[in-house]
């Protein structure tokens, strides 16, 4: 299958790039820098995009204030919601107009919200977004919803965190992290849920490749392990021989987690706390 993909060159591109790849699509990397490996054309959100001859497209692209995401509006809300909001919106409009079969949304478990902490939060769960970044993903996914029709089957896929080894030249989400670890800074206790990168491509292939009814529910959760910043610098310091004081543990109760019934449902089994020892191997 010929894919649109939007943010190729982004922490969490790099690995629906190479998941693509993998699976044997060919991508078209539509952003402002080009990859290696994948036909480039120059793309801003926003604007018209070249779509001709794909057959789907997987919208991972995000304008934001550098290193935030929630919070990633800075002093400019409306212009964030112009070029993610409604420049989403345009871009599957323009999908569906092109002749592209599949399209895809990378969402976020913001959409939950101001759930209580220790909330499950199933795929069912009304989303009530309390952050902008919230609001903005919810409000894409309802726009995508309403443009599906018999030959534009949709999907949302709301992501939790991405960890994974980087594409070259890129940093790691925990470079800084492992850094004041091992420089002996004190470590503020965090627990929360990751994905790696790898099995969120899968996720997103599975999307594009099972049958379009399989779509109907239209949103899908992508979550794996609770992990506590604790276990992680743990499994740091037994890795690389050395380390500094690890953080007290944090209240794993408070961590609302993902269900993900509806792509394990599909054929989605992702790796784990194996696989994160694996990663870790590689990131360092």
């Amino acid at each position: 299958m010929r894919v649109a993909l939007t943010g190729a060159s982004g922490l969490v591109g790099q690995f629906l790039l190479r998941g693509l790849h993998a699976r044997g699509h060919a991508v078209v990397a539509l952003g402002r820098t080009a990859v290696p490996g994948a036909e480039h054309h120059d793309w801003r959100l926003g604007e018209a995009a070249p779509l001709s001859g794909c057959e789907a497209l997987v919208h991972a692209a995000f304008s934001h204030a550098p290193g935030r995401y929630r919070g990633g509006e800075g002093d400019d809300p409306e212009g964030f919601l112009g070029r993610n909001r409604d420049g989403s919106l345009r871009l599957f409009e323009a999908a569906r107009a092109a002749g592209v079969t599949r399209a895809v949304f990378l969402s976020s478990r913001a959409v939950y919200g101001d759930y209580p902490p220790g909330t499950e939060l199933a795929e069912d769960l009304p989303p009530r977004p309390d952050t902008l970044y919230g609001e903005m993903k919810w409000a894409v996914e309802q726009g995508l919803a309403a443009l599906a029709r018999p030959g534009f089957a949709t999907a949302s896929l709301r992501a939790t965190g991405i960890y994974g080894p980087p594409a070259p030249g890129q940093a790691h989400k925990w470079q800084g992290l492992f850094a004041a670890f091992a420089a002996g800074e004190d470590v503020a206790p965090r627990v929360a849920t990751e994905l790696h990168g790898d099995d969120l491509a899968a996720a997103v292939a599975l999307l594009l490749e099972v049958p379009e009814d399989a779509l109907a529910l239209r949103s899908f959760n992508a979550s794996d392990i609770v992990l506590d910043r604790r276990d992680l610098l743990e499994r740091v310091a037994r890795i690389t021989g050395r380390g500094g004081v690890l953080p007290e543990r944090a209240d794993a109760a408070r961590v609302s987690a993902m269900r993900c019934d509806r792509v394990r449902g599909l054929g989605w089994t992702p790796r784990g706390m194996g696989g994160l020892d694996a990663a870790l191997r590689e990131m360092l």
